[in-house]
């Protein structure tokens, strides 16, 4: 029989949910691995055992919900060339291609635990990993399964970027035949790079048609160096996410938004920190959100244009360079990312939803050492993160 614990003494609570909104001087119940109870403090059920918040806030663990942390190598050569003026290309992902299919399984995991340590501790309970440096059938399948090991969601991207010595489109055939067929058990989604140097609309279209038939969920990497098909071709297709957005114009921001009045809904995932590595204009969130447009946060943490693993950090971005209240923006890097990755409810296998504090969710939450989310951005670059709990055991 599980122990239920009692968190209260919460200064500020962000839930979330419709209902319960914002609660202030809360409480918690967590039983196994889910929310049991939520509500007032004074109005607490009794429980196994306590824990003072001590008028500190809480809030949904985060949840990244884009993110390419199986690779090996470096590339901060890359990154200070940039810094000096060097324009961002595509074509750099090789570099991570060559040496992650020279490390060994061992070697790819331990990147992965060390990234995924650093995420928890800074208070993300859910990570979504990408295949994609590999581009081989062996290299991708071998990808797949080490990031099972520690991801919430495995994203198929073979078509992250054409290899040295293949043909375009020969290469997609590939990706969309055998390459798919070997790693389509061990993922639940398939991506494409949908961008210039990359995969042209056509190419793109037959990626995510085959993984669709497969049975997997669809997302878009679009519209990120400049306008193109990306954004359109995700809503069109009913793709669960399209990232990156930052080029948008009207029209696809009424696109977005209207995909949800559809009943497709494709979430925007924009990633503040990969447009500040790569000097690129910012992804018009407040754009989207005003037009009713559902947006995720995410870190797009990766060794060449977003190598960090920190949602607070991209958190503060979007309030105080993107114009989100830090309200919209602790949503879009909780609940949107859950959204994001089809797990916002209890979903066929019987897991509990993500991104929000409500019974029957997943107990996932962060205790910060502040007296409310505000102090995300109020105190940009300063480490918050108190506690951690996730599946309803404390990890931090």
């Amino acid at each position: 029989m599980s122990v239920a614990l009692l968190i209260d003494g919460i200064g500020e609570l962000t839930t979330n949910d419709d209902e319960l909104g914002r609660v202030a001087d809360a409480a918690v119940v967590v039983e196994g691995e889910r929310i049991a109870w939520v509500g007032p403090a004074s109005r607490a059920p009794a429980a196994d055992e306590r824990f003072d918040a001590a008028g500190r806030a809480a809030l949904p663990g985060w949840v990244d919900s884009h993110v390419h942390p199986v690779f090996a190598g470096d590339r901060s050569a890359e990154f200070e060339a940039r810094m000096a003026g060097q324009a961002y290309a595509a074509g750099g992902i090789a570099t991570t291609v060559d040496a992650t299919r020279a490390a060994s399984d061992a070697e790819l995991a331990a990147t992965l635990d060390r990234l995924a340590d650093e995420a928890l501790a800074g208070g993300t309970t859910a990570l979504e990993a990408k295949t994609g440096y590999g581009l081989t059938i062996d290299d991708e399948v071998r990808s797949a399964r080490v990031a099972r090991g520690r991801a919430e969601a495995v994203t198929f991207l073979g078509a992250h970027l054409v290899p040295e010595g293949w043909d375009a489109d020969a290469y997609v055939e590939h990706v969309a035949g055998p390459m798919l067929d070997a790693v389509a058990p061990l993922v639940d989604a398939i991506d494409v790079f949908c961008e210039r140097g990359a995969f042209d609309e056509a190419q793109s279209r037959r990626v995510l048609e085959a993984g669709a038939a497969k049975g997997l969920a669809l997302r878009v990497h679009g519209n990120q160096l400049g306008p193109g098909p990306g954004v359109r071709l995700a809503v069109e297709l009913g793709a669960r996410s399209v990232d990156h957005v930052a080029f948008l114009d009207d029209e696809e921001v009424a696109a977005l938004a209207g995909s949800w009045a559809a009943g497709i809904g494709t979430v925007a995932t924009v990633l503040p920190a990969c447009d500040l590595s790569t000097r690129m204009p910012l992804a018009p969130a407040r754009r989207l959100l005003d037009a009713g447009a559902v947006v995720a946060i995410a870190t797009n943490c990766n060794p060449g244009t977003s190598y960090t693993t920190s949602m607070a950090f991209c958190v503060a971005t979007a309030v105080l360079q993107m114009g989100l209240t830090v309200e919209e923006a602790v949503r879009a890097a909780t609940l949107g990312g859950a959204i994001a990755l089809g797990r916002d409810g209890e979903d066929a296998d019987g897991r509990p939803p993500l991104g929000r504090i409500r019974p029957g969710a997943r107990a996932d939450l962060q205790l910060l050492e502040a007296p409310s989310a505000a102090h995300l951005a109020y105190r940009p670059g300063v480490p918050l993160v108190g506690a951690v709990w996730r599946r309803g055991e404390r990890v931090r």
